[in-house]
């Protein structure tokens, strides 16, 4: 009698992939939509108990797998729009470089690549910060660079809190929109229309996106009331938009691409609406440089970008060029470091730099 054999299918995930189940998975995906949710409303939304949901979004914080921070408004912490970055370096000193220029504060998200070019930046010109010196001086006089490439962000269409993790139906997303923050109100256009409290709650709001009024009072030493009006101001006004910070390939997205593309002017703003819509989109941004717009985007598997590249860009006849880079390694987003999937130290002190320098 012939012998049967017996085969054991491997799993088609990645080892980090394989850290988060489809109950974290779902609550990702539903912190997404509206970061400051309460814990009672996501069990609730999630068919789930408020005891699971805490418990999972404890063990995802102190694993370092995910954090809700807090995006401040453009104006309350520049000068100007940021740039972007392309640096190519001697040979073998690619890891040396990048790890000088994580000190500098003003990048916010540093990436190695391959491609045109060996890293990958965005630049901010923080408060306090002379961004020509930055960009012809503390920056390409790191040892180790060879060249670097900057190109001014004219619109910034798409910004990373946007992206999401597609994974709830209808009913579940529009009742966490109902948690979701809503700008209501005028937005402010410097940091001098804030006063000293709410210079602090910024603070606290932006390295925990989900701190609540009573412990934001407890922080500062004022009520609850007090605490919570500002706190609401803050968000309704667009000073501070609550974010999730965590890993696309986590999510089962570990392939980062970015792509310079050249088009017909008249074709950029049809460009910036749909690519910026894209599934794949995480920023979007018209540009001043040698490229018309840079679309940085996460795929699942290298065929998944070649469709994107083929498929979606290729449908646009207003595309004159592609130039493609791949991120072989994050180092840092939304000024966030990565150790892999990990999460580490973060920058923060944004609103205080000006009185610093």
């Amino acid at each position: 009698m012939p012998t049967a054999t017996v085969t054991t299918r491997r799993s088609s995930k990645r080892p980090e992939e394989r850290l988060l189940d489809d109950v974290d998975l779902d609550l990702v995906a539903a912190l997404q939509i509206a970061p400051r949710t309460p814990v009672n409303a996501l069990a609730e939304v999630l068919d789930s108990s408020a005891s699971t949901i805490a418990r999972r979004l404890g063990r995802l914080r102190s694993e370092r797998l995910l954090r809700v921070v807090g995006r401040l408004d453009w104006p309350l912490i520049t000068t100007e729009n940021p740039r972007q970055v392309w640096i190519n370096c001697v040979p073998g000193r690619s890891a040396e470089v990048a790890r000088r220029i994580l000190e500098l504060a003003e990048v916010q998200t540093l990436l190695l690549t391959t491609g045109k070019a060996d890293i990958y930046c965005t630049v901010y010109p923080l408060l306090g910060t002379d961004i020509f010196d930055l960009l012809t001086n503390r920056l390409p006089g790191i040892p180790g660079i060879v060249s670097t490439e900057s190109q001014l962000v004219l619109r910034a269409h798409t910004m990373g809190q946007s992206w999401r993790l597609h994974r709830l139906d209808q009913d579940q997303t529009e009742r966490l929109r109902e948690h979701a923050v809503q700008v209501t109100g005028e937005r402010l256009t410097s940091p001098e229309q804030l006063s000293d409290l709410e210079r602090s709650a910024l603070e606290l709001m932006a390295a925990n996106g989900r701190i609540t009024a009573a412990d934001i009072a407890r922080e500062l030493g004022v009520s609850r009331s007090t605490a919570y009006r500002t706190s609401q101001h803050l968000l309704e006004c667009g000073a501070l938009w609550p974010r999730v910070e965590i890993e696309p390939t986590l999510l089962g997205y570990p392939l980062n691409a970015l792509m310079s593309l050249t088009a017909l002017p008249q074709a950029i703003p049809e460009l910036l609406d749909t690519l910026g819509g894209h599934p794949s989109a995480r920023y979007v941004s018209m540009v001043a440089g040698s490229s018309s717009m840079i679309h940085y985007g996460v795929y699942r598997d290298e065929e998944d970008l070649a469709r994107f590249i083929t498929h979606d860009l290729g449908a646009f006849a207003g595309i004159t060029g592609v130039d493609t880079c791949v991120g072989a390694r994050v180092l840092r987003r939304h000024w966030t470091e990565r150790d892999g999937v990990r999460l580490g130290s973060r920058l923060d002190g944004f609103l205080r730099r000006g009185e610093r320098d």
